[in-house]
Parts: C-alpha cells; sequence; structure tokens
C-alpha cells in the first residue's frame, strides 16, 4: 500500500490535496496518509517574551492539530488510514524530512499556500518539485466560472 504525504496550512487552496486523494481513493487507490503541518519555528522576539518555551510548543502543536482538522476528517470519514505530524521548522526543508523519516511514496500538496500569489508555484512547492525524491503531485483549485451576464 503506497504511503502519500499531504501537506496542509489550513487555507482552502491546501485541502485541495486532501479532496485530490479522496479522488484517487475513489477511484481504487490503496494508500495511507500522513497529513502534515509544519509551523514556524518561535522567533527570538517570542522566545523572550514567552518565559517558557514549553508553552510556545504547546501553542504551536494546538495551533498545527487545529489546522489539519479538516484533512484528518474528510480521510478518516472514508476510512482511510491517516496519520497526523505537526512539525517545527522551514516548511520545505521540513516536509521532505517527513517523506524520509515516514517512508512516504508521493506527495499531493497545492500549488501554493496560504499567503501566496496563485500564480506559478509556491516556494514550498517548488522546493519539492526540485528536491524531493518520491512522486510529488500538484493540485490546483478549478477555476471559478463567472456568472453569465444576463
Amino acid at each position: 500500500m503506497i504511503k502519500i504525504l499531504i501537506p496542509v496550512d489550513g487555507s482552502d487552496q491546501s485541502m485541495h490535496a486532501a479532496y485530490h486523494a479522496m479522488r484517487l481513493v475513489s477511484a481504487g487507490l490503496k494508500a495511507r496518509f500522513v497529513v502534515a503541518n509544519v509551523q514556524e519555528a518561535p522567533n527570538l522576539y517570542e522566545l523572550v517574551v514567552a518565559h517558557d518555551p514549553d508553552v510556545l510548543h504547546e501553542v504551536s502543536d494546538a495551533a498545527g492539530h487545529d489546522l489539519l482538522r479538516p484533512a484528518v476528517a474528510l480521510l478518516t470519514a472514508a476510512s482511510q488510514l491517516v496519520e497526523e505530524v505537526v512539525a517545527s521548522g522551514d516548511p520545505a526543508h521540513t516536509l521532505m524530512e517527513l517523506v524520509e523519516s515516514h517512508g512516504c511514496d508521493a506527495v499531493i500538496l497545492c500549488a501554493h499556500g496560504a499567503g501566496e500569489s496563485e500564480r506559478g508555484l509556491g516556494s514550498v512547492a517548488q522546493h519539492l518539485v526540485q528536491h524531493c525524491q518520491v512522486a510529488v503531485t500538484i493540485v490546483r483549485p478549478a477555476p471559478r466560472e463567472e456568472p453569465e451576464a444576463s
């Protein structure tokens, strides 16, 4: 059974990767999924103000799990095997490490994440396409149809 990493950042765009995975499953693909969120590491200011690095880690971990929830719910509702992973660091490099550490055979992700331009590929998608040693599928949302003028 193939193991697929699906990175999510909480954006509507990132959910399209989970929707695409479900289309593949409904077409007969046998797969397990690792749904992952990468939180940015705390900056120096946050570390100084927080007084307790464990609190920052707990908040970051809780935020990451909250962002995973919709994709995990979609996949588990369809009886799919799902692992949840929240990591901290640079998203592109951390996702590469997750592919290796979780033994993933493929990655499905959206073309760009939250806050990135909808043109071309986002920085994380670009990095994975160029450097990942497994198959990377880039998913774009279907174009919005303009209402017809009457």
